[in-house]
């Protein structure tokens, strides 16, 4: 998460998690039958965070291929200041219309990156490979930013990139970034007022908990989609003492919540199915 001020406002803790996790419902959203990941196999991606900014990129297209992408489905983009993973996923029914899912892969100096944002990559690895073989209306591009923390370099060079004419056929952006803290909330200032409904009413039928968590004069990827009038959010889990945590020695996989981790992987996964089988107009 790029970050400035520091002011958030949520309720969650991640001592309430556990309990969320016996109350969670699959939504009646889910296809049958995907390959759901548990918390323990989130968890073990964890046992080896990438420390040393070099080795992100490489290392997300690692996790990528061990959950099964092909090397024809993923691509480095590179713009100015930043190379950006994709990985695709082609619409069964040949449709133009697209849903972008990332996180960014980079970090700051200090620490591991592994709340922010390794959480982030993960979560959107195992979404890819819940829905690898789902077939799906729409095409989804899911995206490793980089360059996130010095200027959202990454997320603006690909939505810069599309041409005004298919701005229309790109139906929604979720972002997830810094997960591992506390339950999942959607960073209101960055995200688009129909996809924080969507995100609100989510949770409320996977009878997950929500909260409106904004990170004052904060950014994310999200924003650069919102610019280009594409819905987009993202979705964190971060406890009000974030700051002493995130950009910093401390921000190690052992911070990580690996429930935090999973139920924003479940509820970004939910709502991404809901995208696909709406009309792309929906949330605009």
């Amino acid at each position: 998460m790029r970050r400035a001020r520091h002011s958030i406002q949520s309720k969650f803790w991640p001592a309430a998690i556990l309990l969320l996790l016996a109350l969670f419902a699959v939504s009646a959203q889910e296809p049958e039958g995907p390959r759901i990941s548990t918390p323990e196999v989130l968890k073990s991606e964890f046992a080896s965070v990438p420390c040393w900014g070099k080795e992100r990129l490489e290392a997300a297209k690692s996790l990528f291929a061990k959950l099964g992408a092909d090397d024809k489905d993923m691509t480095v983009e590179k713009f100015k200041r930043a190379e950006n993973l994709v990985v695709r996923k082609p619409s069964h029914l040949a449709s133009a219309e697209t849903i972008v899912i990332g996180a960014h892969y980079d970090k700051v100096i200090d620490g591991c990156g592994a709340v922010d944002n390794w959480t982030g990559i993960v979560a959107v690895a195992h979404i890819y490979h819940t829905l690898r073989d789902v077939p799906l209306k729409k095409n989804v591009l899911f995206v490793a930013f980089g360059n996130e923390e010095e200027g959202l370099f990454g997320s603006h060079g690909m939505a810069n990139a599309i041409d005004k004419t298919q701005v229309e056929q790109y139906c929604a952006m979720i972002n997830i970034d810094s997960l591992g803290l506390a339950a999942p909330q959607v960073l209101d200032n960055t995200s688009s007022r129909k996809m924080i409904q969507l995100a609100e009413n989510t949770a409320k039928e996977m009878k997950m908990p929500f909260a409106h968590a904004s990170v004052d004069a904060a950014d994310a990827d999200s924003s650069s989609f919102v610019s280009r009038k594409i819905p987009a959010v993202t979705i964190h889990g971060l406890t009000k003492d974030w700051s002493t945590i995130l950009h910093s020695q401390k921000d190690q996989a052992s911070r990580v919540n690996v429930n935090s981790v999973y139920l924003g992987y479940r509820l970004a996964l939910a709502m991404l199915l809901k995208v696909d089988q709406s009309a792309c107009t929906d949330y605009r």
